[in-house]
């Protein structure tokens, strides 16, 4: 908040975004990368010693000559933990990934005004592509692949 009370409009750091859905396409291509090729799933246990805290699941739900759409959701995770499950935009031309669905909500707007009836972040945007990048950058670190054991 200014000194004189009045609060500062909002305004999108491009760059950084730009910079997050860079980073994001270079995790997402070693985690799917053949998500081009063989249009498909794939699934990364997380585990933190022996104990399970969820699946990452990576389904490519339509496959463009320059675009791929993906899910990106939590299965099997910790019965208290929300279940993430995100809509991705993978751009392979200009090697860039964005977020364009959260849970139920489609199609982010850069900038929300605050309050608003969603009940958004003023860089809702912005905050679901850092958050796709540290969840991916944990799958890249700790994760491995999962099989279902009978």
């Amino acid at each position: 908040m200014a000194v004189n009370g009045v609060r500062e409009r909002y305004r999108v750091d491009l760059i950084g975004l730009q910079a997050a859905c860079e980073a994001n396409y270079a995790r997402l291509m070693r985690l799917l990368p053949d998500m081009r090729e063989q249009p498909s799933a794939r699934q990364i246990a997380v585990t933190q010693g022996e104990q399970m805290l969820g699946v990452l699941t990576l389904e490519v739900m339509l496959d463009c000559p320059y675009t791929s759409t993906l899910r990106v959701r939590q299965e099997h995770s910790l019965p208290w933990l929300p279940v993430p499950e995100l809509q991705v935009q993978v751009y392979h031309d200009a090697r860039m990934a964005e977020v364009i669905g959260a849970e139920h909500a489609r199609r982010f707007r850069s900038i929300y005004p605050y309050p608003n009836d969603a009940m958004h972040q003023p860089d809702e945007k912005a905050q679901l592509n850092v958050f796709l990048g540290e969840w991916l950058s944990h799958c890249l670190a700790c994760g491995h692949e999962y099989a279902d054991v009978r």
